[in-house]
């Protein structure tokens, strides 16, 4: 019964959400707090929601933090010259773009963190997909995907999970499976490339001083529309581009709000903006380098880190306290929207845990495993590591399922390490769960819906991941 209503309660979620019914806050807490009465455990809701948010409160103070630091980044120009070589090479181009999201993606993802990976991906790219008026979805699903094959790393999270839970080496297991990971990377560049293709193909490609001309002219001039015709030939479209903000006297009504927001992070290379700090640019280049470097050497907790370089860089960059209160508030939103996703993704998992319904259901999988399986049980593995750790957090995955499987695979001559390595290539999927703290930052300062970011990336994911398994046995790593 626990089982059945584990699948339910969470298909009930992904559709809603999906289908734009509910939500991803109110879906994330009302639909567990539902079936956790339906499971005839109402009277404990309560335990498990604290229990839940006691979990993720350090996810959720890092992301805060986290948010404001690399908020304070980008508004004192530290990331400007990344943006403008990103525009230099993709010269305007939507392949190039998208091609340049999927790699920008993986180097950034070297610090294991997925929060900061998505936050300086999206800053960086954010204004070219507006300006070019390219599918932000795409830009999330790319972003994400390119993460999690870069998540296997031995400090990302999941490789070390896996190595406790086995009692293995965290290497034996992470540096046999490069080369199969390096062709989910290029499988997640190829991916990129078609979708950018496609994005070609619907937009046409403009010259760089075409774009360099409309963002100067932003602010400069009237309400109007420019339609620049792409340059590739017969058949391209066109990049219609409409400026939404007036020049001096123009007026504004209140459903243009989101049009200005816009507008100023579409200005995010505006050399005259009051927030730069020219003088600073080494102190912050590195302040932020050596908070990389000691997450990770893991010389203090992630959320201890990001408090410190957070107040740090306030205080150095804007001395005054009126200035400090201005960045604060103007990063309000992003905090409030990711800290609040955060802290609702608590009462999902609380209430999985809690009812004990992801141990039904991991149980439930692994007893279906027909017995002729047995040693072939690494592949199992692999492809069960799709759905769970879609389903599950990574800790209830590797450290409540993956023991099982390793042992079945023992019982059949399998080596633990087999398992161990089969157990990462669900993690391109994994990255857009639900219950990954880090997608919530990814949709919400792409300002992409949850529910159309899950229905564009989950195939595009899952495709990725089986090339990694593909990739693994084909090299006999697995």
């Amino acid at each position: 019964m626990l089982t059945i209503l584990g699948f339910t309660m969470i298909a009930t979620f992904l559709v809603l959400i999906m289908m734009k019914k509910m939500s991803p806050i109110a879906a994330l807490v009302l639909i567990p707090a539902l079936f956790c009465v339906f499971v005839g455990k109402g009277a404990h809701l309560g335990d498990y929601v604290i229990e839940g948010v006691g979990t993720l409160a350090p996810t959720a103070a890092m992301l805060m933090f986290a948010i404001v630091y690399f908020g304070v980044m980008i508004d004192v120009g530290l990331f400007d010259p990344i943006v403008r070589g990103i525009l230099k090479f993709c010269k305007a181009d939507p392949l190039r773009i998208v091609v340049g999201t999927a790699l920008l993606a993986a180097i950034v993802s070297l610090d294991g963190d997925g929060s900061t990976t998505f936050m300086i991906t999206v800053s960086a790219m954010y204004p070219l997909y507006k300006r070019l008026k390219m599918s932000l979805v795409v830009m999330t699903g790319v972003a994400a995907t390119a993460n999690g094959v870069m998540n296997t790393l031995p400090w990302g999270g999941p490789t070390a999970r896996a190595a406790t839970a086995l009692k293995l080496d965290a290497g034996d297991i992470f540096v046999p499976m490069i080369p199969a990971l390096a062709v989910g990377l290029v499988a997640v560049i190829a991916l990129s490339y078609v979708l950018g293709l496609r994005e070609r193909k619907r937009l046409g490609v403009l010259s760089l001083n075409e774009v360099l001309d409309e963002e100067k002219q932003l602010v400069d001039e009237p309400e109007t529309e420019t339609v620049l015709v792409g340059a590739g030939g017969p058949g391209d479209g066109k990049v219609r581009m409409a400026k939404t903000t007036g020049g001096a006297g123009s007026g504004t009504d209140a459903s243009d709000g989101d049009d200005e927001e816009d507008d100023v992070r579409l200005q995010g290379l505006d050399p005259n903006r009051p927030t730069l700090r020219p003088k600073l640019y080494w102190f912050n280049a590195l302040l932020t380098a050596t908070l990389l470097a000691a997450m990770i050497m893991e010389l203090l907790p992630i959320p201890v880190l990001f408090v410190l370089a957070a107040a740090l860089a306030l205080t150095v960059n804007f001395p005054h306290i009126p200035d400090q209160k201005a960045r604060l508030a103007a990063h309000a939103d992003n905090v409030l929207n990711v800290s609040g996703m955060v802290f609702a993704a608590a009462v999902f998992t609380g209430v999985l845990q809690g009812t004990g319904m992801v141990d039904s259901m991991a149980k439930w999988l692994v007893d279906g495993i027909p017995d002729g399986m047995g040693p072939h049980m690494a592949l199992v593995t692999g492809v069960l590591s799709l759905p769970l750790t879609y389903f599950m957090s990574n800790d209830g995955f590797y450290f409540g399922v993956l023991p099982v499987l390793a042992e079945a695979g023992a019982a059949h001559g399998v080596s633990p390490l087999e398992i161990a390595r089969a157990s990462l290539v669900g993690q391109p999927l994994h990255m857009s769960s639900p219950l990954v703290p880090a997608v919530y930052v990814l949709v919400g300062m792409a300002k992409v819906e949850f529910g159309d970011h899950t229905k564009f990336v989950v195939k595009w994911a899952a495709l990725t991941s089986l090339v990694v398994l593909g990739a693994g046995i084909l090299f006999g790593i697995i």
